[in-house]
């Protein structure tokens, strides 16, 4: 991509009513837009970074068994009635409608009861368990407050996936295999050795969940932290209990804040016993399928990830989620114009993406912008530089700087470091 066919540009101030440091940052750098409080629209450079998100998610989900599928967000009340979830004071961040004909529909904020409904023309024996399906869809919450950015928007895009089994064991063992995807998940994505895996509240469903949390000072949540077992416990379940069920000690946790980027419940048959979702054993016995449901918030994850990552210049992108792997800055004159031109086509060709600023600008602004914009590597193209033997490369993480030949570039630039 040439930059200087980039519809979107860099902002030196954030729209005045946003406070959220990953909104603000994300606004500035040109990767989304902000439509209202709580609603963002994706830029051409944040939908690269979210499919960069997506794919990493979906092969760890298929790893798993997990078959992809997409549901609709337009929501029938009659199968949520019986789960008694269409009622405002149980589900109290509805967003809800009524078409010509008087009749209401509501803008799914999640996805059990449509999906459990769809299940009753497809599991009818043990023979047709165990069934994992998840899928990438917006999600529509009312929420009241939504002073956090992507944190916490009223449209968010989620991976949610859904477990139909045929006992508590057969749950209990794809529960862990999640809950280790979703640990691959986040050392993928540059964020594995600040996330733990944390005791929550079950609420409805059950006595506990797991909630996965990404230490950062500006988080919303507090969790206290074993970080020699690598594992947590949410404020809100803090207590002897917890603490006994975790083999975990009071004087050995620290209280940090963090950030809520994954969780996993068991259900049960919560959803299928109302809703009439059924198998026959092998002895020719209905029983109830008993459910789970695991949630990755892929908006939320960006907007962790720029939260954890970013410093006084502008964001940081890890590698695997980057919307670009190499910006190429051209510097000064024809000449530089030649080489640059050139190392652009051979990047390419090889496979490298490439966020290319050609544009007419000074050599100051075109820096602040890549400062802001995040990517990893930084190639400068300069008369100096050339002069020096090569192209100037500064990696964005630590802004250590080094001249590299025509010859070393293409290994330097897929190097990690």
């Amino acid at each position: 991509m040439r930059q200087s066919q980039l519809f979107c540009k860099t902002r030196k101030e954030a729209p005045k009513d946003e406070v959220a440091r990953n909104a603000e940052l994300l606004i500035r750098a040109g990767f989304i837009h902000k439509e209202m409080a709580g609603v963002y629209s994706l830029l051409p450079l944040g939908l690269r970074v979210i499919e960069k998100i997506k794919q990493v998610v979906r092969e760890e989900m298929n790893a798993i068994g997990g078959e992809e599928l997409a549901l609709s967000a337009l929501q029938d009340p009659e199968v949520w009635t019986k789960t008694e979830r269409w009622n405002d004071s149980v589900v109290d961040v509805w967003f809800k409608t009524k078409l010509k004909n008087d009749s209401e529909l509501g803008l799914a904020p999640t996805h059990e009861e449509p999906l459990t409904n769809i299940m009753l023309n497809h599991i009818h024996s043990y023979k047709d368990l165990p069934v994992y399906v998840y899928q990438f869809q917006n999600k529509f919450r009312n929420e009241l407050r939504s002073k956090s950015g992507i944190l916490r928007g009223r449209e968010f895009l989620m991976k949610d996936l859904y477990s139909f089994t045929s006992s508590v064991e057969e749950l209990d063992k794809f529960y862990e295999k999640v809950a280790e995807a979703y640990t691959s998940v986040f050392k993928r994505v540059g964020i594995g050795d600040k996330t733990y895996r944390t005791l929550a509240s079950g609420g409805m469903f059950s006595k506990w969940s797991d909630e996965f949390q990404t230490i950062t000072e500006t988080g919303e949540d507090t969790i206290y932290l074993d970080e020699k077992k690598k594992i947590a416990v949410n404020e809100e379940v803090n207590g002897p209990q917890a603490l006994s069920d975790l083999g975990l000690k009071d004087e050995d946790l620290k209280k940090v804040k963090a950030i809520e980027v994954g969780n996993i419940f068991k259900l049960g048959i919560k959803y299928s016993a109302p809703i009439g979702l059924e198998y026959t054993d092998k002895d020719g016995i209905k029983k109830p399928v008993v459910m789970g449901s695991y949630g990755i918030g892929i908006t939320r994850l960006m907007g962790a990830i720029v939260e954890i990552f970013a410093d006084a210049k502008g964001i940081v992108w890890p590698k695997e989620v980057a919307p670009f792997q190499v910006h190429l800055l051209l510097i000064d004159g024809e000449k530089s114009k030649e080489e640059a031109d050139k190392l652009y086509k051979l990047l390419t060709d090889e496979g490298i993406e490439v966020l290319y600023d050609d544009r007419d600008l000074r050599a100051g602004e075109k820096f602040a912008d890549s400062d802001l914009i995040g990517i990893p590597k930084r190639v400068i193209v300069s008369d100096r530089a050339l002069v020096s033997g090569g192209f100037e490369v500064v990696v964005r993480k630590t802004g250590e700087s080094r001249i590299v030949g025509a010859k070393d570039i293409l290994k330097e630039v897929k190097s990690e470091h």
